[in-house]
C-alpha cells in the first residue's frame, strides 16, 4: 500500500496531524526541519525527534511517490527532468538557469485539457490532477540533484508553468505554494513564484482573494477573441470579455504586476497591427502589466505553426514599446534538448507504445 507522501503536508496540517496523535506542536517544527532544510529521506534520521514520532511517521508517509525516468542536459545548463510517477504516469519538470538564481518549471497535471493548438502539453489529454506532495517533490528532486552535483546551490525561483492547467486542480495549488514558501523550510520568496494560468476568470478572482502573495502570468496569445479563440479553445467558453474583468479584479485587489504571455507564432498573431492591438486592449492597465513575448518553439505535431524571424520579434517588440507597453522578449533555453513544454513526455509515450507494439508482435509470431 502507497504511502502518503510527506511533502504533502503543509506546517499547519502537520502540525494538527501530530497534535490529533498526542504529540507537542513542536515537534512538527522539528520534523519540518528535517525534511525541508536537512533534507533527510528516511524518518529515522532524525536524531532529536523521539523514536516514538518518528516511528509514527514512518508508518504513515514517505518521501518519493516518483522516480527519475529521464535526464536531459542541455549545453547553457538547462536540465529536463521526466519522472514516473507511482500509478506509471509520467510528468516533467525543468530546471533553469537564469541570472537572477535557479528556477524550476512544476507541472500540476498529468496531461491537459485546455486544448492550446500550438502546445505539446495538450497531446495528451489530462488523466489527474498532481497532488499538493507531487509537485513539491519535483521541487525536492531538483534540489536534491542539485546538493549532489552543486553543492551549495539551491532553488530560489519557481514557475507554475509546466504541464497542466495550474488553476484547475486549484487546491493543491495553493498548499504547493504554501509549503515552498514557508520560511521554516524551502524558504522560496513569493516575488520569487510565478503561476501561469490560460485565463480560468473565476479562479483568478479566487486567487486575488487568497492573498498568496505570488506573482501571476496570464496565457493571452493574441489581441482579439477570433484569433484567441482560433489557437486556444479555451476562449470559446472565457473570451476576453469575460477574462479581461477578472484581471481588472486582480490588479485591484493586490496591486501586483502581473505578466502578459504571448506567444509569437510566424505570421498567425506576430504582425505589428496586431502589436497595436494587443497595446489598445491592455490600455489603462499597462501601468501593472508586462507582455512577456515568447517567440514559438516548434514541436512536430503541430507543423502548422512556425517560429518567427527575429526581425519579426524585435519589430513586434519596438512597436509595443512606442506604445508605452512594458514588454521583454524570453530567453530561449534548453533549444538542444526536448525544450518545449510536454515534448519530451510526449515523445518518450510514443516511443514505450511503439516498443510495446513491437513486444507484441513479436509474441504473436
Amino acid at each position: 500500500m502507497n504511502k502518503a507522501s510527506i511533502y504533502g503536508l503543509t506546517l499547519e496540517q502537520l502540525t494538527a496531524w501530530l497534535l490529533e496523535r498526542g504529540h507537542k506542536k513542536s515537534r512538527a517544527k522539528q520534523v519540518w526541519d528535517w525534511v525541508y532544510r536537512k533534507r533527510i529521506t528516511d524518518f529515522a534520521e532524525m536524531s532529536d525527534v523521539n523514536k516514538e514520532c518518528a516511528q509514527l511517521m514512518a508508518e504513515h508517509f514517505g518521501f518519493y511517490t516518483m522516480d527519475e525516468h529521464v535526464k536531459q542536459e542541455s549545453v547553457d545548463g538547462t536540465v529536463k527532468f521526466l519522472f514516473r510517477l507511482q500509478d506509471g504516469n509520467l510528468i516533467e519538470t525543468v530546471l533553469m538557469r537564469q541570472k537572477y538564481g535557479l528556477s524550476v518549471c512544476v507541472t500540476t497535471q498529468v496531461g491537459c485539457n485546455i486544448g492550446c493548438s500550438f502546445c505539446a502539453s495538450g497531446l495528451l489529454k489530462k488523466s489527474r490532477d498532481l497532488g499538493s506532495g507531487e509537485i513539491v517533490e519535483q521541487i525536492m528532486k531538483v534540489q536534491q540533484h542539485l546538493d549532489l552535483t552543486e553543492p551549495g546551490n539551491r532553488v530560489s525561483h519557481i514557475v507554475v508553468m509546466g504541464i497542466g492547467e495550474p488553476f484547475d486542480n486549484f487546491a493543491n495549488l495553493l498548499d504547493f505554494l504554501a509549503i515552498v514558501k514557508d520560511h521554516k523550510g524551502l524558504a522560496i520568496a513569493g516575488k520569487g513564484i510565478t503561476v501561469s494560468t490560460s485565463g480560468l476568470a473565476d479562479k483568478i478572482r479566487e486567487f486575488a482573494d487568497a492573498g498568496v502573495g505570488v506573482n501571476l502570468a496570464i496565457s493571452l496569445h493574441a489581441p482579439n477573441n477570433e484569433l484567441r479563440t482560433q489557437i486556444m479553445k479555451i476562449n470559446r467558453a472565457i473570451p476576453l470579455e469575460k477574462l479581461l474583468p477578472a484581471i481588472d479584479y486582480y490588479l485591484e485587489k493586490t496591486n501586483r504586476r502581473i505578466t502578459l504571455e504571448y506567444i509569437l507564432l510566424k505570421d498567425i498573431n506576430d504582425r505589428e497591427e496586431h502589436a497595436l492591438e494587443l497595446a489598445e486592449l491592455i490600455g489603462d492597465r499597462r501601468q501593472l502589466a508586462n507582455v512577456n513575448l515568447i517567440p514559438y518553439n516548434p514541436v512536430d505535431e503541430h507543423g502548422q505553426y512556425q517560429r518567427p524571424e527575429r526581425e519579426t520579434v524585435r519589430g513586434f517588440f519596438d512597436t509595443l514599446k512606442k506604445q508605452g507597453v512594458s514588454v521583454s522578449t524570453r530567453l530561449e533555453q534548453g533549444s538542444d534538448i526536448d525544450a518545449a513544454c510536454g515534448q519530451l513526455r510526449s515523445k518518450q509515450i510514443q516511443k514505450e507504445r511503439g516498443s510495446a507494439k513491437q513486444e507484441s508482435g513479436k509474441a504473436v509470431g
